[in-house]
């Protein structure tokens, strides 16, 4: 141990203390020792460059000349690992110095931009952090290629050239002489592979088009994918640009299919019209459109798109969804799960102890209630099921009959609203099906099927309008059950779609004075869905007024606070387009101004990804309230809306969630299980998982309730069999609560949601495009999951589904040039974040080899594992169609 506290002790203990050496001697010994170390070739090279520093300083410009050759010579044959300084460099380091001064001295010559072409690759291990001399002497040396002196050089000025561009722009300088070396630099790093750090150069330098020149075939795709995966973490506008730009070259390399993902993330319908017009393949076409319609996007094809009539309505056809139910029952069929389940296949209450399976026989209408639900979403798409279309037992009716009078009043309109999602996508047998229930005398079946209508041409757009047709009578019933039965399935029937007949009906019915509270509100919620993102002023106008004209009494409704929510739904993802009304918002009375606020925020940046915004809301959760205010709930929702853009945002906000469920009031602690529902739905992550087991027993009712419904959330649709395990406990643990029970039931169901078929997660096309009405339907859900007890274990349980609009199957199903199924080995794996590296990496690990149709978990990529076909889209998810690859030649 001394050794290492006094390195002399050891070595030499005889001798005297000597005085300190002057700094001079100590440097000169230094040299000598240094000297010694050196191998002979090093020696030699040591006083070559010596010899050269000292002849740079010569009278005679013939001897500078060959001297300053030499040492560039030298610097640039100097081949030396990229961890240590190259030898000429260090050797020169002393002599800095000494050439710097002799070239302020020199007179303007071609000799003096040699020199300072020298200095400038001398600066890069001897300047002063900040004083950019590297960028200095090369901006006044010779005009050569500044790539012969490598990488390191390179990217050394790209960084001073970032620093002085901001330096430039703040004071108003030129920048012109700047630009060409950003020329040279990028055309450099596109030709060696550094995309990434071409890109990075160009941002800083606020010169993205420039890219576009220097792309060609066989970096566009890498460049691309760079743009496209780091405008996540850009700040507004830079982010559109950068999409911008990524559209731009897939465009000028015919990489269609990219270019339409990109086209749909910029939610720019002008472009998603240039893709198709930009090729003339129909097969092509016909890919676009399935990307389309899984994406939801209302697009009215005209002859631009599809010259030909035929094509034209066969395009229409696959944009309007009219195939996904056939496609979902295909998949079914191939995995074998068409035979119908009940409830208690699900419960599973042989596996449970003895207390609890006594309470569950019992036959209460909230637990039908609840078994309605799980057969609902259990049973979902597939046709049948085991309580609402079995076969009549006996010859004398229907046993769907019977279960639906096993309800109470409104749980019959939850109960018929059921035939629409066991329906689900098949409009002509849902319709024919729900018929018989549109006469009834019972006006609480009347609204379920009115409901059950809009669910089941949920997604499906239909040139007759079915659902537009059958519903738009029942609005101005008297009846206040069957009106909103009717607006809630226009609602869903309709999302998305901004129809225009909607618009005027629903705003008719938000400024007649003599509507009811609950009728104003579900005609809100359904502007909100059928417009959602369209920044609709006259709507947005109509909800306002709406607002102020509440009563306090009324205002202290759960109910009131869905109107900001519809509000919020207007500006979905719309990020500054929502301040001019949140403006208008500051004008409410103060018992509902912070929740609008707080609300209007959260929804309008929902998944941007906005750090500000997340932070702001993290400022509105640490504030203590006084009794009363609610804001804080939807602010915590915010926050997971907002983060759960990119996956870096979403470990970040689960650990923030993880602090305010330490330090949190009651009513942010309420929220947060739903955040953390949300932020990794259909996304079982084990420690989300385990954080919601642990508040799924907490002491506050309403805690423990939205953790067993973020429980479902999490697992929706995966048969995660450690979530259904937690769940069955809990159906026992509260097997005395009927409402804790009740949310124990819904979430089986929905981690069960159509036989793990599908999945509610809005994001699709490997993470990369939100579907807003998806993330439309579950903000309305989790907003009215806040307050529980008043709205979904009060009367309102039907608004559970809504879920509906997040619904869509997870599955890869590969279709040849007729759109007929097509059985071909994929491998799926866990998939591999590639940007920027180097090489061709694995895009997947982990992988199984299986044969289409298959199922695609959260994470999950699928990539074809035969060259006999090419898929016409980059991404393998939902529908893809493959064509036959002309050079491909069976081995025998």
């Amino acid at each position: 141990m001394a050794a290492d506290q006094n390195p002399s002790s050891s070595a030499a203990p005889e001798q005297p203390p000597q005085k300190p050496l002057s700094s001079k001697d100590a440097k000169k010994k230094k040299d000598e020792k240094k000297d010694d170390d050196l191998s002979e070739e090093d020696l030699e090279l040591k006083q070559k460059l010596e010899l050269y520093v000292e002849r740079v300083q010569d009278t005679d410009p013939g001897v500078q000349k060959l001297a300053l050759e030499s040492m560039r010579q030298e610097i640039r044959s100097a081949t030396s690992s990229m961890t240590s300084v190259p030898k000429p460099l260090k050797f020169l380091r002393p002599h800095y110095g000494t050439l710097k001064n002799f070239y302020e001295q020199m007179p303007d010559s071609d000799l003096k931009k040699l020199l300072a072409d020298i200095l400038s690759v001398l600066a890069l291990t001897m300047s002063l952090e900040g004083e950019r001399e590297s960028l200095k002497f090369r901006l006044v040396g010779s005009d050569g290629d500044i790539g012969s002196w490598g990488h390191e050089y390179v990217r050394n000025l790209a960084g001073e050239i970032a620093q002085e561009f901001q330096k430039r722009q703040y004071e108003d300088m030129p920048i012109d002489a700047l630009m060409e070396l950003v020329q040279q630099i990028v055309a450099f790093h596109m030709k060696h592979n550094a995309e990434p750090e071409a890109v990075d150069l160009l941002m800083e330098v606020e010169d993205l088009d420039l890219l576009v020149e220097h792309v060609d075939n066989s970096n566009f795709k890498r460049a691309c994918l760079y743009l496209t995966s780091s405008a996540s973490y850009l700040p507004s506008p830079d982010d559109v640009l950068a999409l911008d730009i990524a559209y731009t070259i897939y465009i000028k390399f015919d990489y269609l299919a990219s270019a339409l993902r990109i086209a749909l993330h910029l939610d720019n319908t002008q472009y998603v019209k240039q893709v198709y017009a930009s090729t003339d393949d129909i097969l092509l076409k016909k890919q676009f459109s399935y990307i389309i319609a899984r994406h939801g996007l209302p697009l009215e094809l005209d002859e631009e798109i599809a010259a030909d009539e035929n094509d034209r309505e066969a395009l229409q056809d696959i944009v309007n969804n009219t195939r996904l139910s056939e496609g979902y029952l295909a998949l079914a069929r191939d995995i074998e799960v068409m035979e119908p389940k009940s409830p208690d296949d699900i419960y599973k209450v042989h596996l449970i102890d003895g207390r609890a399976s006594a309470s569950s026989s019992l036959d209460s209408a909230r637990q039908n209630l609840a078994a309605t639900f799980v057969n609902a979403f259990v049973n979902a798409g597939f046709g049948q099921d085991k309580l609402m279309t079995a076969p009549a037992e006996s010859s004398s009716g229907g046993s769907s009959g019977s279960w639906l009078f096993k309800n109470k009043e409104h749980g019959k309109a939850s109960a018929a609203a059921s035939l629409g999602m066991i329906h689900l996508w098949d409009v002509d047998s849902g319709l024919s099906q729900i018929d018989k229930y549109l006469h009834s005398t019972d006006n609480h079946v009347v609204a379920g099927a009115l409901l059950g209508v809009g669910i089941v041409n949920c997604g499906i757009k239909n040139d007759c309008d079915p659902a537009l047709a059958l519903l738009i009578d029942f609005l101005d019933r008297e009846d206040t059950t069957i009106r909103i039965g009717a607006i809630l399935g226009l609602g869903i029937a309709y999302a998305g779609t901004h129809k225009d007949e909607l618009k005027v009906r629903l705003s008719n019915i938000l400024g007649d004075p003599k509507t009811t509270l609950e009728v104003l509100v579900f005609a809100a919620i359904s502007l909100g869905l059928v417009f959602v993102g369209s920044c609709n002023e006259e709507i947005a106008q109509s909800i306002i007024f709406a607002l102020m004209e509440r009563s306090d009494t009324e205002l202290g409704d759960a109910l009131t606070r869905l109107l900001p929510v519809a509000l919020g739904l207007l500006y979905l993802g719309k990020q500054d387009s929502v301040e001019a009304t949140a403006e208008v918002s500051k004008t409410f009375n103060e018992k509902i101004q912070k929740y609008c606020d707080v609300t209007l925020m959260s929804l309008a940046y929902a998944g941007t990804g906005n750090v500000l915004k997340v932070q702001k809301l993290l400022g509105i959760c640490s504030h203590h309230l006084e009794k009363g205010e609610t804001h804080q709930g939807p602010a915590v929702l915010g926050i997971a809306l907002i983060a759960m853009a990119e996956e870096l945002g979403m470990e970040m906000a689960v650990r923030s969630l993880e602090r305010l469920l330490q330090y949190g009031e009651q009513n942010i602690r309420r929220a947060v299980p739903l955040a953390l529902g949300v932020l990794c739905i259909s996304n079982p992550k084990v420690t989300v998982m385990d954080t919601l087991s642990r508040l799924s027993h907490d002491a506050d009712s309403e805690v423990s309730m939205a953790a067993i419904i973020a429980l479902g959330l999490i697992g929706a649709g995966t048969n995660n069999a450690r979530i259904a395990g937690m769940l069955r406990n809990l159906s026992s643990y509260y097997y005395k609560e009927a409402g804790h029970l009740f949310c124990v039931r819904i979430a089986q169901g929905l981690v069960h949601l159509g036989k793990g078929l599908l999945t509610l997660s809005p994001y699709h096309s490997d993470r990369f495009l939100l579907c807003p009405m998806a993330l439309a339907g579950l903000v309305t859900v989790l907003h009215a999951c806040l307050d529980m007890k008043s709205i979904i274990l009060g009367k309102y349980h039907y608004m559970l589904y809504a879920l509906v609009l997040a619904m869509q199957p997870r599955m890869l199903m590969t279709v040849d040039e007729d759109l007929k199924p097509l059985s071909v080995p994929v491998r799926v794996g866990q998939a591999v974040d590639v940007v920027g590296q180097a090489g061709r990496p694995k895009t997947i690990t982990g992988f199984q080899t299986h044969s289409t149709p298959v199922l695609l978990a959260a994470g999950e990529r699928a990539e074809l594992a035969t060259e006999k076909y090419i898929p016409l889209s980059p991404v393998l998810e939902g529908y893809v169609i493959l064509k036959e690859n002309p050079e491909y030649h069976e081995d025998h």
